[in-house]
């Protein structure tokens, strides 16, 4: 294992405009997951994200989890590659240990899947990512919001708030997406699938 931090992505759109949005669904992890850890995410030297350096939950035996650097780039979605690329590079952090949090149309609401590499399934931030580092082999942690009802434009559907309604749904999608990335960090890749893939 690498002695850089792991970098924890999370992909949504910059300003109050966006931020309830299906699509903002990995940055609001990552600001949960700074709020947990009690850091701030802050306008870092290395490019155009937020970023905080925390550890990650805490390990069987009572020690600080890994180390790690949220972040959430201040760039809309689809040119999020280039502050990640610049803070892996800041960091030193190795591919194999860049997680990006996301929204995924193809997972049933409130599921969480995880997986490394693979194709961005028309997910441009996922798209910008994987052309900035030139590998799609990082982590994803993908967060169901379901398909679009009806013939509404999927583009549409993920720049529209959460209904209302789905509040409790929401916290609940935010949570399991803060445990995941804990797990993964501290369990790796199999066992985090083997907890969250059951249900």
């Amino acid at each position: 294992m690498s002695e850089a931090p792991w970098l924890v992505v999370g992909l949504g759109n910059p300003g109050p405009r966006y931020a309830g949005h299906r699509h903002n669904i990995g940055a609001m992890v990552v600001e949960a997951m700074a709020a947990s850890a009690g850091a701030s995410l802050r306008e870092h030297k290395a490019g155009r994200a937020w970023a905080a350096e925390v550890r990650l939950g805490t390990l069987p035996e009572g020690l600080p989890g890994p180390r790690a650097v949220l972040a959430r780039p201040m760039t809309y979605m689809n040119v999020s590659g280039g502050p990640v690329s610049g803070l892996t590079k800041f960091y030193k952090v190795p591919v194999e240990q860049v997680v990006v949090v996301h929204d995924e149309l193809d997972i049933e609401p409130g599921q969480v899947r995880l997986k490394r590499g693979g194709g961005e399934g028309g997910h441009n931030g996922l798209r910008s990512i994987s052309q900035s580092l030139g590998s799609r082999d990082y982590l994803r942690v993908r967060l169901g919001i379901g398909r679009p009802p009806g013939r509404q434009d999927p583009a549409d559907y993920v720049l529209s708030d959460f209904p209302a309604r789905d509040r409790i749904e929401v916290e609940l999608l935010v949570g399991d997406g803060e445990d995941a990335v804990i797990d993964l960090a501290q369990r790796g890749l199999e066992a985090t699938q083997q907890r969250f893939h059951v249900r």
